[in-house]
């Protein structure tokens, strides 16, 4: 983000106090005036930003900010995600992969089973195109089988999450990693040892817990209605093209993170021509571009689809998502100017007075950035950032304990997304909840994670210490 100048600096607690503000207007605006979501946050983004001293002249480059950045992750990846989907359904593909799920776990594990193809297929594939890609399968799964969307769902998006926050080569760990001198495979075995329980508790069985409670419709925010007139476009592929079209994003995007990986560790030249083209193969956008090319020629140009039918097909998938790339953009408004304002440095460094344990001051710093400015990045960078004075180099931490240390953090970025994180946006609207819904099971069930990881952290740092 551009670096602003402020008319005036607010101290600590006057910054808490106008974050705490603009969420409860925002929440104020959304809920009880029913202003839709998308003016609210822009609206709430722009009287924020003045209060925090952000003069009028920069008002707009701070919007466009936040705005620009989230969309140009958010964007790409929502659209051609959009597009896999709507051709994976309305081919049959969605349906024949729901059958094989059903026939090989049975019905009442049907969401153990989307919970733990999510988990594998998160290990490198980021968060929200995961989830992007998995949702036909999703959402026939519950069409078929009945109830709550959250009960298949929910346990298949905390398993997107999990893997996404504690798991190398996911970007949020490997930073961590680096700024604290942590053994990055290290990281890896015990982020997975960590993940995985922590999945199972907070997305699997608070999935079954929430999905019986809450009853939400599955959207039909993959169709564009009126799809009796694609009707001519099912051909019911064979299980290995759905899988296929499924595992080729994860294949691809293994190339960059991977490579990135193995670069990292000194495997490989990391600027060697062959690297860097197999990297730039396996960039979310470019994985998810190939994938749906791949799509269009093996489930309709192959089977002799004409050309105009496959070119309705995607582009009737783009009308019902643009609400959601343009409120994910809003949202990223609002935490880029919660992060303006100085919001997570000044409480950060407030925190960090305090002189509690290492570990425990990481979680706590990591956790209320996350809740303050809603970068689950920004949050686990600025704690690493905090503690990386006393931990690197340090002979009383071994390389175990660092690697409870970096994983605590990563479990406090995590901590309760809502109304000023993105992907609260992106999930919500996917699911087709509303926000207090989502802030009743998505939140909580993000808050969970955060502190179940840290339970488990925690452990495995007493454990080491203990020896």
């Amino acid at each position: 983000m551009t670096d602003i100048e402020l008319a005036w600096t607010l101290p600590a607690p006057a910054l808490l106090g106008l974050a705490a503000a603009a969420i409860a207007l925002l929440l104020l605006l959304i809920i009880k005036l029913r202003l839709h979501a998308f003016v609210a946050l822009v609206v709430v983004s722009v009287l924020t930003a003045l209060a925090a001293g952000i003069t009028p002249g920069d008002l707009v480059t701070v919007l466009y900010d936040g705005f620009g950045s989230t969309l140009a992750s958010v964007a790409l990846l929502v659209g051609l995600g959009a597009m896999l989907g709507r051709l994976l359904e309305l081919s049959g593909g969605a349906e024949v992969l729901t059958d094989r799920l059903i026939k090989a776990f049975g019905e009442k594990r049907a969401p153990l089973a989307l919970g733990v193809t999510s988990l594998l297929f998160g290990f490198p594939i980021f968060f929200d195109a995961g989830l992007v890609v998995m949702l036909p399968i999703i959402f026939t799964v519950a069409r078929r089988l009945g109830g709550s969307l959250l009960l298949y769902a929910m346990p298949a998006a905390m398993a997107f999450s999990a893997m996404h926050i504690f798991v190398p080569p996911h970007p949020g760990p490997v930073a961590a990693s680096g700024l604290l001198g942590a053994n990055v495979g290290l990281v890896l075995i015990c982020g997975i040892l960590i993940a995985i329980p922590a999945w199972y508790l907070c997305g699997y069985l608070f999935g079954l817990f929430i999905g019986r409670r809450f009853d939400v419709p599955v959207p039909t925010i993959l169709s564009a209605g009126g799809d009796d007139e694609y009707a001519s476009f099912k051909s019911t592929p064979s299980l290995t093209t759905v899988i296929t079209l499924l595992v080729l994003p994860l294949i691809l995007i293994f190339f960059n993170t991977g490579l990135g990986f193995a670069a990292e560790a000194g495997w490989v030249d990391g600027e060697s021509t062959l690297v860097t083209s197999l990297r730039m193969l396996g960039e979310t956008p470019i994985a998810l571009l190939i994938t749906v090319l791949a799509a269009m020629w093996l489930l309709g140009w192959r089977k002799n689809k004409s050309r105009s039918l496959v070119d309705s097909i995607v582009d009737s998938a783009l009308g019902p998502v643009c609400s959601i790339v343009l409120i994910t953009g809003a949202g990223g408004m609002f935490g880029g100017v919660l992060r303006a304002s100085g919001i997570g440095d000044s409480i950060a460094d407030s925190l960090a007075a305090l002189g509690l344990p290492v570990i425990v001051a990481g979680f706590l710093i990591a956790a209320i950035v996350r809740v303050a400015q809603g970068s689950a990045t920004v949050a686990l960078t600025t704690a690493a950032a905090l503690v990386q004075p006393i931990v690197v180099g340090n002979p009383d931490f071994s390389s175990l304990q660092v690697v409870a240390i970096v994983l605590a953090l990563a479990a406090g970025s995590v901590f309760a997304s809502h109304v000023n994180d993105s992907g609260f946006w992106l999930v919500s609207r996917f699911f087709g909840m509303d926000t207090k819904t989502t802030l009743k099971t998505w939140t909580v069930g993000q808050a969970l994670l955060g502190v179940v990881g840290f339970a488990f952290s925690l452990i495995l740092y007493a454990v080491v210490s203990a020896f």
